[in-house]
């Protein structure tokens, strides 16, 4: 398997699990569908589930599925290019570090709401850095060069 292929599954797989558990969230705000009690946002600003489950679908869900296929696909956006801090590079690529920012700002701020660590902390903050540490890769980088 190519590292770029190593790519497309860590951003797809991710888009994929945060639609599933997003998507559950949202159906099941009480928080009773994923087993998890209201109590567990006691020291966060949500009442029930319906916010951190939309962030959590669209956010770390769609948006890192949308990047896989722009990735693939490489449409021209002049509106995601404003955006694209790496002029070099195709936008997509630098978007995709953008979610793997923001999967580790996720978790931080899940691991203080819930003041707890659990193992899947850990999973998904070494996701993250497999994001970054795949896409700075010379093979992938240099496919992404504008």
């Amino acid at each position: 398997m190519t590292a770029k292929n190593i790519y497309f599954v860590l951003l797809t797989l991710l888009g994929a699990g945060a639609v599933f558990g997003g998507g559950i969230l949202i159906i099941s705000p009480s928080g009773r569908l994923m087993g998890m009690p209201l109590s567990m946002l006691d020291h966060s600003p949500f009442h029930n589930f319906l916010i951190p489950g939309v962030i959590l679908f669209l956010v770390l869900g769609l948006f890192p599925i949308a990047l896989t296929f722009a990735l693939v696909k490489r449409p021209d956006c002049k509106f995601a290019g404003r955006f694209n801090f790496f002029d070099d590079m195709y936008w997509a690529w630098t978007y995709s570090i953008y979610a793997a920012f923001v999967l580790i700002i996720w978790i931080q701020a899940e691991m203080s709401y819930l003041q707890s660590v659990h193992w899947s902390h850990t999973l998904y903050m070494l996701w993250a850095i497999a994001i970054i540490f795949v896409a700075l890769l010379p093979g992938v980088r240099n496919q992404y060069k504008k």
